[in-house]
């Protein structure tokens, strides 16, 4: 007898179904907001790099493309909100994001459709060339950009003509979880869709994929548009809270260091960044106070350590544990 044509919908809806592990994150991040009212400037820096990190995830852990490069669109998202700001005198916040990004995901997916062309060592020296060319072209185009100096006098109006933005970072911080919950809605829908699973085949196996008919390349520059549009919003996040844009926003150091966030915390698990942005920027915070000048060293160590211990990062570490613990009871 055939299986029942109703098995399929269910195992869909099984998928999107919310768990504890949906809803967690957020309720810490809102317990943060009252347990570490002293902290919550840092807290706020937390979630735009969760929201950086997230955005990678899509790219290399579900779509399993590798780059040196993702923070040429952050410093896309970061230069858009504040080139509005002080040379066009738009200070809405929403209007910020919304047209960083616009324009940071039109980017990737310009630069997704060049870049995607190759693949291995050429792919990585792509994305950190049209990186570093970005960085240059922002740090020449002074009249613009601020150059070497920043953009400075990055002005952001009322939230919905409403809230201030508050010394005590109250209202930055509630800002950006609500902009980061959107966004991990809108990943998790994606990658639980259809097009989602077929990012997940094109990473493992994509001759195979193309032989079944999957266009490849096509659903990969997707993947890179959607990325890229993700760490548009991050970036001006960054700008909006910040209000001053640095040339940092384009450096091959911020890319390095939301690389390292997402291997911390896990690849392509929707949660990586979520573990892994607050571990590295508490660790990062704590190394500096310890060592002020060779702080990198360790955070170099603990990496090391992690990826030769736990090669899924630490939801990879708390995986094996808890099969440990399973199998110990039985």
């Amino acid at each position: 007898m055939s299986a029942r044509p109703d098995n399929a919908p269910s195992t869909l809806a099984t998928r999107h179904r919310i768990r504890m592990a949906d809803i967690a994150p957020w309720v810490i991040a809102l317990a943060a907001f009252f347990l570490f009212p002293r902290h919550l400037q840092l807290g706020t820096q937390v979630m735009i790099m969760v929201l950086f990190a997230l955005s990678l995830d899509l790219l290399l852990g579900y779509a399993g493309i590798v780059t040196l490069g993702h923070a040429a669109f952050f410093g896309i998202g970061a230069y858009c909100s504040g080139i509005l700001s002080v040379r066009l005198a738009i200070h809405d916040p929403l209007m910020g994001l919304l047209v960083s990004a616009a324009l940071a995901g039109v980017a990737g997916i310009a630069v997704g459709a060049l870049v995607l062309r190759t693949r291995g060592l050429t792919l990585l020296m792509l994305t950190l060339g049209i990186l570093l060319m970005l960085a240059e072209a922002a740090n020449r185009a002074a009249w613009l950009t601020g150059g070497a100096d920043g953009l400075q006098g990055v002005a952001i109006g009322r939230l919905f003509g409403l809230f201030e933005w508050d010394l005590y970072g109250r209202t930055t911080y509630l800002y950006c979880v609500a902009v980061t919950f959107i966004a991990f809605v809108f990943v998790r829908t994606v990658v639980m869709s259809p097009f989602g699973r077929s990012l997940v085949g094109i990473r493992e196996n994509p001759e195979r994929m193309e032989a079944i008919g999957t266009p490849v390349r096509q659903r990969q520059v997707v993947a890179y548009g959607l990325a890229a549009m993700l760490a548009g919003v991050a970036g001006a996040l960054n700008a909006q809270t910040n209000q001053f844009v640095a040339l940092n926003v384009l450096s091959f150091e911020l890319s390095g260091a939301v690389l390292i966030m997402l291997i911390l915390g896990g690849t392509g698990r929707l949660y990586g960044a979520f573990v892994g942005a607050p571990i590295y920027m508490i660790a990062a915070d704590w190394f500096a106070r310890l060592d002020p000048t060779y702080w990198l060293f360790w955070i170099g160590a603990m990496l090391v350590a992690l990826v030769m211990f736990a090669r899924g990062g630490f939801l990879g570490l708390w995986d094996k544990l808890s099969v440990a613990r399973v199998a110990g009871r039985t």
